[in-house]
Formats: C-alpha cells, sequence, structure tokens
C-alpha cells in the first residue's frame, strides 16, 4: 500500500464498496461526512485526492463523480488519472530559499514577481541548491552541460552572469548565485 489517501466525502455507498476491495488497491479510504473537520484534517497531508458528488469550494485535489453507474475498473481508472495529475503536479515545484520554481513553466517566482527561465539556468539552479556546498565550474560543465573534465570554455561562466544579472533585475538580489573560492553556491 502507498501513501496515497482517497477520502469519500458524503458517499457512504461508494466509500463501502472501495472499502471493501481497498486491500487490492494502492490507497488507503477514509470517509468524511463534516466539511470543517475534513478542511482541517487535509492541512496535514499533501497525498490525497477528494471524491465526492459536487465540488467542494476551495479544496484542491477533488474527483467529482458524476458519471454513475461506472464500474469499478473504469472508477480506478479514472481515480488513477487523478492521481497521476496530482503527482506530477507536486513534482513540478521546488522551493529554494524564499523562491518556488515551476518545472513545467520553467520559471521562478518570488511573491507575485515572476521571473522565467531556461532549461539550463533551472538545470544551474537545482544543481547547487541540491549540491548544498560550493560547486566548480568543472562539476558543473560536467554535470549540467555533459562536458568532458577537460573542455576549455566560459559557458559556465557567462551563464552564471546573465543568471545573476536576471535576479538582479527582477527580485533586486545580487547574492542569489554567490561565487566563492571553490566554486559557486546558492545563498
Amino acid at each position: 500500500m502507498n501513501n496515497q489517501i482517497l477520502i469519500i466525502y458524503k458517499f457512504p455507498n461508494l466509500y463501502q464498496v472501495l472499502k471493501e476491495v481497498e486491500g487490492e488497491l494502492n490507497f488507503k479510504i477514509v470517509k468524511h461526512l463534516d466539511e470543517k473537520i475534513l478542511r482541517n484534517e487535509i492541512k496535514n497531508i499533501k497525498n490525497y485526492l477528494i471524491i465526492t458528488k459536487q465540488k467542494l469550494i476551495g479544496f484542491d485535489n477533488q474527483y467529482i463523480a458524476q458519471q454513475f453507474p461506472i464500474t469499478l475498473n473504469n472508477l480506478l481508472e479514472k481515480l488513477n488519472i487523478e492521481i497521476l495529475k496530482q503527482r506530477f503536479s507536486n513534482q513540478s515545484e521546488v522551493n529554494i530559499n524564499n523562491y518556488l520554481i515551476d518545472l513545467n513553466a520553467r520559471e521562478i517566482s518570488l511573491k507575485s514577481l515572476r521571473l522565467k527561465l531556461t532549461e539550463k539556468e533551472v538545470s544551474i539552479i537545482l544543481h547547487l541548491f541540491n549540491m548544498k556546498k560550493p560547486v566548480t565550474v568543472d562539476e558543473l560543465q560536467k554535470h549540467v552541460w555533459m562536458y568532458q573534465d577537460d573542455v576549455e570554455t566560459h559557458t559556465v561562466e557567462t551563464h552564471i552572469y546573465r543568471l545573476r544579472k536576471k535576479f538582479l533585475k527582477t527580485f533586486n538580489n545580487e547574492n542569489f548565485i554567490i561565487s566563492k573560492k571553490n566554486g559557486y553556491q546558492i545563498k
């Protein structure tokens, strides 16, 4: 069983059917009848999908079940599609300090400010962030550009320079990527 939770909201017949086959599914099945309690409980969980007959206002991750009758296989297929969409969405955002990178849109934001990034710029930022220590030009060439160790180029320095300029112009931040004696690092 994985950590995905199916929350059946005010849908007792569906809850009963799914609970009977829960052992065969990759979901934990729970039911809720009270919207206020539901709202409170989902604050602490991430991997959930609410199944309901009518759209709940102010809730994410919902599947509105309106097509009945439906076979169990078709319902499970639709639920799996919704869960895959949710996972894709959850995996597409990365928090770096106060910034949020949307990997799908290739955009970084801080509050209401947004900056479009190239694919390489996203790769540079993610690599620097994940390393948690200064990263040399050679390491960036190898891991971001897939260059050989002995290639002479100023590609990395040029990209870092342009990226810093963009951050200064958009976010007024000249210290997002800092230079250290032994490489570059996200501050």
